[in-house]
């Protein structure tokens, strides 16, 4: 697949599953009226689906590493788009569930395929633009969405919501299918010329993730009080536990795991993943509990909130482009430790904030710092990780991300019952805070190597006029050489 092609196609797949995540949420309140659902009912059409996404996330990507990231994103799109037109015609609210879950599989299939493709489309040194332009498009997807949602439920009904992402995913998936795959479009390893499946690990996972991220999507009864809904969360919590603990032993005994240890085993990939987690589930419970501060404490309307918060995604999408920029001159460890330092300063703002002014600021302080993590991190991640398991990482990547609102959102939820909305935004600038330790072990800026400089024509000797280009390859690195200074930028 040509760069251009592998960059759209990523750009697009991503955008198209976040302006689904975002544009649903408005649209819930006209669902539930029009197919006569209960809240539980309405709130598994989103439950359902990042169940399915988190839980298979990491096997998708090693099926693209096995068959080809190009395929596994055709796949994905043209199953979302057609699962997407399903819940636009679904009769009744389980229709509407069920290919929600359905959607999810297919989102699982396509997302890290959409980082995996750019891992095998461009040199490691060249990684930062296209993963800017990434995160841009995200972030312009999440901030339309509402807007969008609301605008066709409004005109169309909440059915309308669905048609919008029909039409781009049915497009990139047929042009992925009919793309042809280059020499780079999957890697060979193993025996078998493919990489193994671990089927068994991959079920593990499955499980103890969807058991996790049900967990924490699932409200627990209050303090003293039990029912049906706390005996189900706790035994989904200890069987997410059991398959966790059984997984850990599965893939340090198994001679081909699902994560290999150069991934999984990096240092430089554990802290990315751990930065990811911690910045999305801090943005997201921050967000929860600001909507609440503002519109049950403070009185201001949904609109008011709306706008106020709106640097917020002004500046997630800035820092996209500022981040590529500054990854280059000062490295990752600098670059992730004063962009979580910004996110910690937005989220301390927030906690003691009181008018417009100081709202606003500390929205734009949290985008800015949350846009710069995003990108940085996952250059991190998918950089660092072989282009073999380029699948493998995008899934982890995309799992860091779809865990850490689910978190985040449980804690602030936690945290406003024991003491109001200003408490999560404290103790969620403390956690942000303490992440800062975690970019120790990131990789600082490689020292800048010297070209070196051709001597005036006139005083070149025949030895010295030898051109260093024979050597440098014009700075491209040839053949099985090994990683060059540049290499340790990220």
């Amino acid at each position: 697949m040509k760069r251009s092609l592998a960059l759209a196609s990523s750009v697009a797949g991503a955008a198209v599953v976040a302006l689904d995540g975002t544009v649903l949420t408005v649209a819930q309140p006209t669902l539930r009226h029009d197919l006569d659902a209960s809240f539980s009912q309405v709130q598994w059409t989103s439950t359902g689906y990042l169940v399915a996404v988190a839980s298979l996330l990491v096997f998708a990507g090693r099926l693209g590493d096995r068959y080809g990231h190009r395929r596994a994103f055709a796949v994905g799109m043209l199953g979302f788009g057609a699962a997407s037109a399903g819940i636009a015609l679904a009769p009744d609210i389980g229709w509407v569930i069920g290919l929600r879950v359905l959607q999810g599989v297919f989102g699982a299939l396509s997302q890290p395929a959409t980082l995996g493709m750019l891992r095998v489309a461009y040199p490691p040194e060249r990684l930062r633009r296209p993963i800017a332009v990434r995160t841009a498009a995200i972030g312009l997807a999440a901030a339309a969405g509402p807007v969008i949602g609301g605008a066709l439920a409004t005109s169309y009904g909440w059915r309308a919501v669905f048609l919008v992402n029909i039409v781009p995913a049915l497009v990139f998936g047929v042009l992925a299918l009919a793309s042809p795959g280059g020499s780079g479009e999957r890697v060979r390893s193993g025996p078998a010329g493919r990489p193994a499946l671990d089927v068994t690990g991959a079920l593990l996972l499955a499980v103890a993730l969807a058991g996790l991220v049900h967990t924490l999507a699932s409200p627990l009864a209050s303090p003293g009080t039990s029912g049906p809904g706390t005996v189900v969360t706790v035994l989904v919590a200890l069987t997410a536990g059991a398959a966790g603990v059984a997984f850990v032993r599965h893939e340090r005994r198994t001679p081909a795991p699902l994560l290999p240890p150069d991934v999984i085993g990096s240092p430089t990939v554990g802290a990315a993943l751990a930065l990811l987690v911690t910045a999305s589930a801090t943005l997201n419970g921050a967000l929860f509990a600001c909507v609440h501060l503002l519109q049950d404490d403070l009185g201001l309307t949904p609109l008011r909130t709306a706008l106020l918060s709106l640097p917020l995604a002004v500046l997630l999408v800035a820092a996209a482009p500022a981040s590529a920029v500054l990854l280059r001159r000062a490295g990752a460890r600098a670059t992730l430790a004063a962009a979580t330092a910004v996110l910690t300063a937005g989220l301390l703002v927030l906690a003691g904030a009181s008018g417009a002014a100081a709202f606003c600021a500390g929205f734009a302080l949290l985008g800015a710092g949350f846009g710069t993590v995003m990108v940085a991190g996952t250059h991190v991640v998918v950089r660092r990780a072989p282009v073999e398991s380029a699948g493998v990482a995008g899934g982890l990547q995309q799992t860091a991300m779809n865990i850490g609102p689910a978190l985040g959102v449980a804690a602030a939820a936690l945290l406003m019952d024991l003491g109001g909305s200003r408490l999560p935004l404290a103790v969620l600038a403390a956690a942000a805070a303490a992440a800062i330790r975690v970019c120790r072990r990131l990789p600082g800026r490689a020292p800048d190597t010297p070209r070196p400089r051709p001597a005036p024509p006139e005083t070149v000797s025949p030895r010295a006029g030898r051109r260093d280009t024979e050597h440098t390859g014009h700075g491209v690195e040839r053949g099985s050489s090994a990683p060059s200074l540049g290499d340790d930028e990220c």
